[in-house]
């Protein structure tokens, strides 16, 4: 498989891994409104902000479960490539499913996460350069491939952590809110967090989330580390989230990455929507570790 898509492919996983991101969103800051009161009065039913990190994700939650299903947008960049993707998910634990088509490095996949299985659309170059006839490539958790062992351990967390809500149990246990506002975000009242996520605190989570034969090294590296991960949330009056953004850079650097941008921004909209995700026909599927071996890789 070429490069780019396996690039592509991991911006899948990034997407699933923190379902979040990081540039700033255009609004108009307005001072939060006191004793829990819409600032215009309630005829919007915007509540003030919350002022704890554990009632903030709570709240949250509760909206998305609730919910359970969400279309989304993502940008952002890492490692010197830039990444944008779109899809739909719906969020169950483990049998979290999405679809979505990613762009990296000037090429476009799509993928779907069905059933704790990744599913990488296959160009029919790429078809040929591999000698198949089959659409589809899937990744398994289980997979006995390199590639497989490298992305397939961290399947099993991707499908929880595509649950938005995710993210913020992380900041209710190793977060804290530095400011919050209400403000205008496309064409709706909001709630602004700026919050920051302390690293120290955070390691075991972040540490589950990747292949278990790095997750020694990840540890030791950053064990003790005074970094802050920041990160901005926009929710809306059913505190279900509009936006998200982290800026991952300073945990990257401190991986051993170049120094450079880790950030991506996702967006949430028509929460609640049908989502229906189907895995491929399994005549239009193989699995990637027999094709790479097949192809001496």
């Amino acid at each position: 498989m070429r490069k780019t898509t396996l690039v592509a492919a991991g911006a899948a996983l990034v997407l699933t891994l923190t379902a979040c991101s990081g540039n700033s969103a255009t609004g108009t800051a307005q001072p939060a409104a006191a004793g829990g009161q819409s600032q215009d009065g309630g005829s919007r039913g915007l509540a003030s902000p919350f002022t704890d990190a554990i009632q903030l994700a709570s709240a949250s939650k509760q909206g998305t479960e609730k919910s359970k299903s969400v279309k989304f947008t993502m940008e952002g960049a890492a490692g010197g490539q830039t990444l944008k993707a779109n899809g739909a998910m719906a969020f169950d634990g483990a049998q979290t499913k999405f679809s979505m088509t990613a762009t990296a490095a000037g090429q476009t996949t799509e993928m779907r996460l069905v059933d704790k299985i990744m599913y990488i659309k296959l160009p029919a170059a790429e078809q040929k350069q591999m000698g198949t006839d089959k659409a589809w490539a899937k990744v398994s958790a289980d997979g006995s491939d390199p590639l497989s062992q490298a992305l397939g351990g961290a399947l099993s967390q991707s499908a929880e952590q595509s649950d938005p809500s995710q993210v913020l149990d992380q900041i209710s246990k190793a977060g804290r809110i530095v400011s919050s506002d209400q403000t205008e975000l496309n064409g709706q009242q909001v709630n602004h967090y700026k919050v920051e996520i302390d690293l120290a605190k955070a390691v075991d989570q972040i540490a589950e989330q990747v292949p278990a034969s790095a997750r020694g090294q990840v540890t030791e590296k950053l064990k003790g580390k005074d970094i802050k991960i920041p990160a901005e949330l926009w929710l809306d009056k059913d505190n279900l989230p509009v936006q998200m953004t982290m800026d991952q850079g300073p945990m990257m650097q401190a991986l051993g990455a170049p120094a450079g941008d880790a950030k991506f921004t996702m967006k949430y909209t028509d929460w609640g929507t049908q989502v229906d995700v189907a895995a491929p026909p399994a005549d239009q599927v193989v699995d990637l570790g027999e094709l790479m071996k097949k192809a001496g890789r």
